[in-house]
């Protein structure tokens, strides 16, 4: 048997669900017994058979995969609650198994399964989304990739409006609908490791009351910057101007465009724009929010006049 057919059969058999009692199929993937399907690249010992030496492999593939989503999803573990987030879990990771050598990039997939899948979130579907999408969010924003940040003396660079100015990476921009960034907050605030299984109960109820007065809410536009200082993850509230304004510099617009795009449809009086714009663009350059400029674009002179915003 060739190597990459070896691999391909033990992954086959290792990722295929556990039964209810969390044990190893007796059917194989495609049919017929798994005994015979794992003698075929497995050898008995004094100890255990070839399907028993698999099962220990398919065990914890499932157990550790399991505990995963639910360390990087614990919001959407509290809006679906344990049991149901648990088959909503095996059901995705059957559908979208890891692909990747590490962990970190389990849930890639979760937001557009779910969204193909809506039967797992019903009937809070519009809140279970935005939860996904902000815990996805939070671990991009924790370990994205970080361009050299625009630096004190970089600062002049932009008063030149064509200038194309790159947003980091690892920050995050969401447009939810129901507030979330709190809710998830109080969920991480409630987890305690080494709560016994009273203390655990009370923390399920006391979850799901949350969740609950959180469902209540009439859904409303809320702005939200995901990003990363010091090495922790902080949820940053923006008004929607600083969102359309962030969201046309990621997309590549000159300043001049991005400004003029985000107060299109505002209704923040034009006399108060100016300031606006300064005191925004002046937070994110401290947070170190943008990447530096290149030497080209740095350096480039200025052709006629920047818009009223």
């Amino acid at each position: 048997m060739k190597l990459a057919t070896l691999q391909r059969a033990v992954a086959q058999a290792v990722m295929q669900p556990l039964t209810p009692s969390e044990h190893m199929q007796r059917t194989a993937p495609g049919g017929g017994r798994m005994s015979a399907y794992v003698a075929r690249f497995i050898k008995p010992n004094d100890r255990l058979t070839s399907f028993e030496r698999l099962e220990i492999y398919n065990r914890q593939y499932w157990f550790r995969v399991l505990s995963s989503m639910i360390e990087d999803f614990p919001g959407l573990q509290a809006v679906l609650g344990t049991r149901r987030f648990e088959a909503m879990c095996k059901a995705y990771l059957t559908a979208c198994p890891s692909r990747s050598f590490t962990l970190r990039n389990l849930g890639a997939h979760l937001e557009a399964w779910l969204r193909r899948n809506p039967k797992w979130v019903a009937p809070m579907q519009t809140l279970a989304l935005d939860m996904v999408r902000l815990e996805w969010a939070d671990i991009e924003a924790f370990d994205g990739k970080a361009e050299p940040a625009l630096r004190s003396e970089d600062l002049g660079a932009m008063a030149n409006p064509r200038l194309v100015l790159k947003v980091q990476p690892y920050v995050q921009l969401l447009e939810l609908h129901y507030p979330v960034d709190k809710l998830l907050l109080e969920v991480k605030d409630g987890d305690d490791g080494n709560a016994d299984f009273a203390s655990n109960a009370f923390q399920e109820r006391r979850k799901k009351r949350k969740v609950q007065a959180v469902a209540k809410l009439k859904p409303a536009q809320i702005f939200l910057a995901v990003h990363r200082l010091d090495y922790s993850v902080y949820f940053r509230r923006i008004e929607p101007e600083e969102f359309l304004l962030l969201s046309s510099l990621r997309n590549g617009k000159p300043i001049e465009r991005a400004i003029e795009l985000a107060f299109r449809k505002s209704s923040m009086p034009a006399a108060d724009r100016s300031a606006s714009v300064q005191q925004s663009f002046q937070t994110w350059a401290t947070l170190g929010w943008f990447c530096r400029p290149e030497e080209s674009t740095r350096g480039e002179k200025t052709h006629g006049k920047s818009g009223q915003i």
